[in-house]
């Protein structure tokens, strides 16, 4: 997928003001709209200025783009880093999901699952509506899940400046995060989205769950996955093995014959929860290396002595 510089399609500099950008939108608008272009490409064009501009004069989509978009150059190979977007504090009307499908690949890459399934907004009551809901995607660590914690959580907010500038501002929360917490699940902090009018109160803040990733665990749900080693006599005889995870350790019956990529369930040990998730090992046959004169004696004997055709045995 190519970068797109929406600057430069637009002919602006990367500080134009709100004004410096309706301006060029207005011209540019004039230039290509096909009811009244005589350019060729007038539709395309259009439409590349319609994306444009629906991207830098939100000033959320904006600072976002900035940010992601350093270093690049128009027609580059791009995309982004997951979860680029963690972090970001958007307001609920930030995003209107339509337009993903109207705009290029790039613009839905972006910004195609930034806010979606968001139905939170201001909430009138007579002259005094409360404040909008901001909504933020934040990462925590796996084991936060099992223990829960206290967090402190620094989110990045667009802002704009009297001359319509946008800028990015931070600002750190004290978020606890309570046991069994799952990726995707909503986290409400009441009255810290935006004011309201008229003395009426503070929207909220929403923030959904992702975990970073983990070395050796991942999480579906409140499931757990992880990729559980095995020598070659572990998995013929059977074995009762260690298994590390969150929070302490526990001993698992591998039973006997236990074939490379089986899946063995661990009922009740993943994330907690009511009910909790299980712990879904999945097997993994390592075989050791014939790199000493012993070992490849072991190799020599079962393989004159056990009449073991591999192919045969996997249906190949």
């Amino acid at each position: 997928m190519e970068f797109k510089d929406y600057y430069k399609t637009l002919g602006i500099s990367r500080d134009a003001t709100a004004e410096d950008l309706k301006k060029a939108f207005r011209k540019l608008a004039r230039k290509y709209h096909p009811d009244v272009s005589k350019e060729a490409d007038a539709e395309l064009r259009m439409k590349e200025v319609n994306e444009a501009y629906a991207v830098l004069s939100d000033p959320e989509k904006r600072a976002a783009y900035d940010q992601l978009g350093q270093g690049y150059r128009p027609g580059q190979e791009f995309r982004p880093p997951p979860d680029w977007d963690a972090g970001f504090e958007f307001s609920g009307g930030g995003f209107a999901s339509h337009e993903a499908a109207e705009f290029s690949d790039f613009f839905a890459e972006l910004f195609g699952r930034m806010g979606a399934g968001r139905t939170f907004g201001a909430r009138e009551a007579g002259f005094r509506a409360q404040g909008e809901d901001h909504h933020a995607k934040i990462l925590l660590d796996l084991e936060d899940a099992f223990q829960g914690a206290t967090r402190q959580i620094t989110l990045r907010v667009p802002t704009v400046d009297e001359h319509g500038r946008v800028s990015l501002a931070t600002r750190t929360l004290n978020v606890k995060i309570p046991q069994g917490v799952r990726a995707g699940q909503i986290i409400r902090l009441a009255g810290q989205g935006a004011p309201g009018t008229a003395g009426a109160p503070a929207g909220d803040l929403l923030l959904e769950v992702h975990f970073k990733p983990h070395p050796r665990l991942r999480a579906e749900g409140r499931d757990l996955h992880l990729a559980l080693p095995l020598a070659p006599w572990e998995a013929a005889l059977g074995a009762v093995v260690t298994v590390s995870i969150p929070g302490g350790s526990l001993k698992v019956r591998i039973p006997p014959g236990a074939q490379h990529g089986r899946q063995v369930r661990v009922r009740g040990k993943g994330i907690p929860g009511n009910p909790p998730g299980d712990l879904l090992l999945d097997l993994e046959v390592v075989l050791p290396p014939a790199d000493t004169p012993k070992a490849r004696e072991l190799y020599e004997t079962m393989a004159r002595e056990l009449a073991f055709d591999a192919r045969r045995e996997g249906g190949r």
